[in-house]
């Protein structure tokens, strides 16, 4: 049997590829509204409700999906979240009206909330601390790939042919990813295509603990002041995520006066910047490290130039489209950037027995946040017909959330054996 050199990185690849469908299919409605009210009208507060719809189950299952996969393993988990949230975003072509589209978008919910957690509990197999957070920026632009190419794609399929097939198509594309992700993955013991070298390297660079720790018990987690650090942090800095990503094309149509073919042409630029900041994240953390920064500074160091970012958004509702896109991808590019790390930490400082459960705690917070400030953008555009005020809550959350974590968390280290 043929042995694959660098296994490791192949992973990270196929982790990649499934965030950027995760990201492709719940980018298909936001960027499809302004045909799909051509047949199922859509006011912003609707709007708002089935965004929040999505995260509220979204945020049980990013919860609950954790504990499945510190219980059942990353593969088959996995294999079944990405089957079911392709069917549920095929079911969107078939609906008829609004009940039909809030029943289809929670469902493609409750699929994508295992997304992130799984990513991450593989992650935490296969890579030690030192490229862990490279790792995490590659699977993490994933994401910024998928909603890149949704403008674009999402615009030629209803050009061609309509909005319904947008879903039909991209939820193909999972099913088909199904199958490869079964026949490559397994944990690096039980691969049979892991060559020794890489076996050896990857045991001999995880610790102890980190390999071999307790599973801690959702109620533990809870004892540990970092937790609840890293939580707040994830429930504000994930609010503004979400509505940048579920309102621009939506912005760029209503504000701006857009067409599909234009909001096609315009709104990749800021995920493509969103995909850089992953992997600009990833790469300055662990290079820090490399050049002899403890994992604590690094980490933070990482994360206080990405909030620094944010309130860049802060000039958007004033300025030309020009300067709107530009200030939209300052903030995608500063998000993905202090996300990449973020989420790094649920590895850095917990076993790979307990990731899995801590990283889907951290997903639920982030998204009930996203889902409460997305109820606030649909009241606040109901009552005031602007953006204003919206731009000038997005663009302080990140900041407040780099606060949090310094004054919170503190000190950034594996914390089993130690005390909190």
């Amino acid at each position: 049997m043929t042995r694959v050199p660098n296994l490791r990185w192949w992973i990270a690849g196929l982790l990649a590829a499934a965030t950027a469908l995760n990201y492709l299919d719940r980018q298909n409605l936001p960027v499809v509204v302004t045909e799909l009210q051509k047949s199922i009208p859509l006011t912003d507060r609707q709007f708002s409700e089935l965004q929040s719809l999505f995260l509220l189950a979204y945020g049980l299952m990013y919860a609950g999906g954790g504990r499945i996969l510190d219980v059942l393993g990353t593969r088959a988990s996995y294999a079944v979240m990405i089957a079911w949230w392709s069917l549920a975003n095929m079911m969107h072509g078939l609906v008829t009206g609004v009940l039909g589209l809030g029943t289809a978008h929670f469902l493609l919910g409750v699929g994508e909330g295992g997304g992130f957690p799984g990513s991450a509990k593989a992650v935490s197999e296969w890579f030690p601390a030192r490229e862990r957070s490279f790792a995490f920026g590659l699977f993490n632009t994933g994401s910024s790939v998928g909603a890149l190419i949704a403008p674009p794609m999402i615009a030629g399929i209803v050009l061609w042919l309509n909005w319904r097939w947008v879903f039909f198509i991209t939820g193909v594309l999972g099913l088909v990813w199904v199958p490869a992700w079964l026949r490559l993955y397994e944990v690096p013991g039980k691969h049979r295509l892991i060559t020794q070298g890489e076996w050896e390297y990857i045991e001999n660079s995880l610790p102890i603990a980190e390999k071999a720790g307790p599973c801690i018990p959702w109620l533990s987690l809870l004892g540990f002041h970092q937790v609840w650090g890293l939580c707040g942090a994830k429930f504000l800095s994930d609010s503004a995520w979400y509505f940048f990503i579920f309102w621009l094309p939506k912005y760029l149509a209503d504000v701006r006066h857009l067409n599909i073919n234009e909001i096609g042409y315009y709104a990749w630029i800021p995920y493509a910047f969103a995909g850089a900041g992953s992997l600009v994240g990833g790469w300055l953390s662990s290079f820090l490290i490399r050049r002899g920064l403890s994992l604590d500074v690094s980490r933070k160091i990482a994360l206080g130039i990405s909030a620094s970012l944010m309130p860049t958004s802060l000039l958007i509702s004033e300025s030309p489209l020009s300067l709107v896109i530009v200030f939209f991808s300052m903030a995608m590019f500063g998000h993905q950037f202090w996300s990449t790390i973020l989420q790094t930490l649920a590895a850095d400082m917990f076993p790979s027995t307990t990731v899995g459960s801590v990283s889907g705690l951290l997903g639920a917070v982030g998204s009930f946040g996203g889902m409460l400030f997305n109820l606030l953008v649909g009241a606040l555009l109901t009552a005031y017909h602007s953006y204003a005020i919206v731009f000038l809550i997005s663009g302080v959350l990140h900041p407040a959330s780099y606060i949090m974590i310094l004054l919170v968390v503190r000190r950034i280290k594996l914390l089993v054996g130690a005390d909190h």
